[in-house]
Order: structure tokens, then C-alpha cells, then sequence
């Protein structure tokens, strides 16, 4: 005669309660992680939108990247679709570059006076350049006449020296 073996304890996640119980747990963690990740990116989103509602802020965001930081593809997402006028401009700038090399100094660029007029889609912002020359004080001003246009906000479209 044959003993019957004794019923055999089932393992911890053999039960069927327990995988349900399991693979809800981890359905939930993966859903709250793509709510965070979605999150994450809408305010990523709109804290790094290039803001182009107000004709001074744009362009303030486009002299920085265009005298300060010179960074042609930066400056560009505040021009006008058409390209723009900033003949004047980039010999400004190439005329501080060569400065700074000739004289072996470095040449920090501000701006002030942001007087802005605006008829319909365009717009003036009248600004002052300053030149310091580092360490040693030396600076000159020029006034300066930006246009702007509003092609689904605020654009630069070509810098005049007056």
C-alpha cells in the first residue's frame, strides 16, 4: 500500500490571490510613474517656452544671445521669419570681437533704455549699447532702433544705429 503524500504547502506568490494582489501593485506604480513623467514634461515644457508677449523682453532675450553670448542659433529664434536687417549689428559685433583681440582685452556689452512703440504688428525698441572694456573702464554708447513685427508674438526684424 502506498502512503499519500501529505498536501504540499504552496509557495509565497503560487497563490492566485496573491499574483492579483501583485500585479496591481505594479500596474499602479507604472501608472502613477507615466503621470510623472507626463508632469515632469508639460512643466519642463512651459518653464522653458521662449516667452514673446512683450516687444522689450524679446529684445532684451535677443541682444543676449546675439552681443553677449553670440550665439547665432539662439538669436535666431527671436528673429522675424524673413530674416531680418542686422547688417549694422553684426559689424557691431564684429567690431568688438576684433577690439577684444587686438588689445588682448575682454569687452562686456549692456544695454539700456528699452523705449518700445508698437502700431498694430509693429514695433520699435529704442535701446542704448554700452562697451566696458574689463578692468579698466574705458566705454563708449550708442542708440540703437530695433524693429520688431507680431508673427505669433513679438520678433526682431533688423537693428539700425541712429
Amino acid at each position: 500500500m502506498v502512503t499519500p503524500k501529505p498536501p504540499r504547502k504552496r509557495g509565497r506568490l503560487q497563490s492566485r490571490r496573491a499574483r492579483l494582489a501583485l500585479a496591481l501593485g505594479a500596474g499602479m506604480m507604472a501608472l502613477l510613474c507615466l503621470g510623472g513623467v507626463g508632469v515632469f514634461i508639460a512643466l519642463y515644457d512651459e518653464a522653458t517656452e521662449i516667452k514673446r508677449t512683450e516687444p522689450d523682453a524679446v529684445v532684451d532675450s535677443f541682444l543676449g544671445a546675439f552681443l553677449v553670448t553670440r550665439d547665432d542659433n539662439e538669436a535666431k529664434l527671436y528673429q522675424c521669419d524673413s530674416g531680418g536687417d542686422f547688417t549694422q549689428l553684426v559689424q557691431y559685433r564684429d567690431d568688438t570681437v576684433s577690439r577684444e583681440k587686438e588689445f588682448s582685452v575682454g569687452i562686456s556689452i549692456t544695454w539700456s533704455s528699452l523705449a518700445v512703440e508698437t502700431t498694430g504688428a509693429n514695433g520699435n525698441v529704442g535701446v542704448d549699447l554700452i562697451r566696458t572694456i574689463a578692468g579698466q573702464g574705458g566705454r563708449d554708447s550708442s542708440s540703437w532702433q530695433i524693429a520688431l513685427v507680431d508673427q505669433d508674438g513679438w520678433r526682431v526684424c533688423g537693428a539700425t544705429k541712429v
